[in-house]
C-alpha cells in the first residue's frame, strides 16, 4: 500500500562529518572558485594546489583562496605529492585527458559535468580508474543535495505510487554573447552538456535507465545545440526534458503519481542547494515542504561524499555510481545524434 503523503527525511550525511581530503584543481574558472569556497567553508578538506596553462591565473587562484601551491601546467599539478584528489574543472572537451592524466598519476578525480564528451571517452576514463584502483566520480552536484535524497526516498517508499511522469527544463540566457565555451564545438559547445545534463540526469535520477529516447531541437550557426527537447517512455512512465542556452526558463522539476506529485523550485533552481522539495495532492494542496538546513556551499556535499568513499576505498561515489554517467552519457549521444551534433575529432 501507499504510505500516507509525506516527504521521506533525508539521510545525506552532515559534511563536515567527512575525513578531510587534500584536493588539486585543474581549471581555475568560474566553477572551481566555487568549488574552492565550498571545500573552505563547508568540509574539513582543503584546496592544497592549483594548476592552469597560465601561471598568472594560477597564482590569482591561489592567492584568492589562500592554496598552497600554484603551477602553470596541469603535469606539475598532478605530480604534487601533496595532492590527494583532482577536481577537473576545465571546459568540457578536455575533461577526458585531464581525468586521465591526474588518474595515471595516481590521483582519484572528481570531474566536472558533464563527465566528458561522448559515452566512449567515459569508459575509458572509468576503466583506467578500476585498473588503478582509484576513485572517479562526476561531478553532477545536484545529485549529492539532501533534496535528491528526499526526492529518491520518497519515491521509494510508494508515496507517489506509481510513476506517471518526470519533467525538467533548464534555460539559462547564455548564448550568442555568452562565453565562448557554450557555442565552440571545439570546446564541446552547446546547451545539452552544460544544461541539459541537468534534467537529464534528474530524470535518471527518478526512473534509471531511459530506454529509448527521442529529441528535436536547434544548432547555432557553428553546429551546436541552442534548444534541445527529449522525451523518452519507460513503461507507463514519461520522462520530458528541455534545455536552452538562448532564454531563461522556470528550471523547475517535477514527479508525478496519482496519490501526488512532488515539484522542485527555489532560489538557485531546482538543482540549486537553496531549493525545496513540495509535496503536493492530486488537488494541488501542499502536504509537505523540505527546506535544506545549508543552503550555502552547495559543493559541500560532492566534496565531502567523495572525502568518505576515497577513505573506504571505493572507487565510485553512492550519489553518482558509475553507471548513472554512463546511463547519462548515453542519452547525451543520442540526443546529439539525432540532432546532427558532432564534435572535432569524434
Amino acid at each position: 500500500m501507499p504510505s500516507p503523503l509525506s516527504l521521506a527525511p533525508p539521510t545525506t550525511p552532515d559534511p563536515l562529518e567527512a575525513p578531510p581530503l587534500r584536493w588539486g584543481v585543474i581549471g581555475p574558472g568560474g566553477i572551481a572558485h566555487v568549488f574552492a569556497d565550498a571545500v573552505r567553508e563547508g568540509t574539513r578538506s582543503s584546496v592544497v594546489a592549483v594548476g592552469s596553462r597560465s601561471a598568472e591565473r594560477a597564482q590569482e587562484f591561489a592567492q584568492r583562496h589562500d592554496v598552497a601551491s600554484a603551477y602553470g601546467s596541469y603535469e606539475e599539478l598532478v605530480a604534487d605529492p601533496a595532492v590527494e584528489a583532482v577536481y577537473v574543472a576545465s571546459p568540457h572537451s578536455e575533461h577526458h585527458a585531464h581525468a586521465l592524466l591526474a588518474l595515471r598519476a595516481g590521483k582519484h578525480v572528481l570531474v566536472e559535468k558533464a563527465f566528458t564528451r561522448n559515452r566512449e571517452e567515459t569508459d575509458e576514463v572509468l576503466a583506467a580508474a578500476e585498473s588503478g584502483g582509484l576513485l572517479a566520480a562526476e561531478a553532477m552536484w545536484s545529485r549529492y543535495l539532501p533534496q535528491y535524497d528526499v526526492v529518491r526516498r520518497t519515491i521509494e517508499a510508494g508515496t507517489l505510487g506509481e510513476v506517471v511522469l518526470v519533467q525538467a527544463d533548464h534555460g539559462q540566457h547564455l548564448w550568442p554573447d555568452g562565453p565562448r565555451r557554450l557555442w565552440d564545438p571545439e570546446l564541446a559547445g552547446g546547451s545539452l552538456l552544460d544544461l541539459g545534463v541537468y534534467p537529464v540526469h534528474f530524470a535518471d535520477h527518478v526512473l534509471g535507465e531511459l530506454g529509448t529516447v527521442a529529441a528535436r531541437g536547434t544548432l547555432s550557426p557553428e553546429g551546436v545545440d541552442v534548444t534541445v527537447g527529449i522525451s523518452a517512455v519507460k513503461g507507463s512512465t514519461l520522462a520530458r526534458m528541455t534545455s536552452t542556452m538562448a532564454a531563461a526558463t522556470p528550471c523547475a522539476a517535477l514527479v508525478a503519481g496519482a496519490p501526488g506529485r512532488l515539484e522542485l523550485t527555489g532560489p538557485g533552481h531546482f538543482y540549486g542547494a537553496a531549493s525545496t522539495v513540495r509535496l503536493l495532492d492530486p488537488e494541488g494542496t501542499l502536504v509537505d515542504t523540505f527546506e535544506p538546513e545549508h543552503p550555502d556551499h552547495g559543493f559541500r556535499y560532492e566534496a565531502a561524499e567523495v572525502a568518505r568513499a576515497v577513505a573506504a576505498g571505493r572507487r565510485e561515489t553512492w550519489s553518482v555510481p558509475w553507471e548513472a554517467t554512463r546511463r547519462a552519457m548515453g542519452v547525451m549521444d543520442e540526443v546529439r545524434h539525432q540532432l546532427g551534433v558532432v564534435y572535432p575529432g569524434e
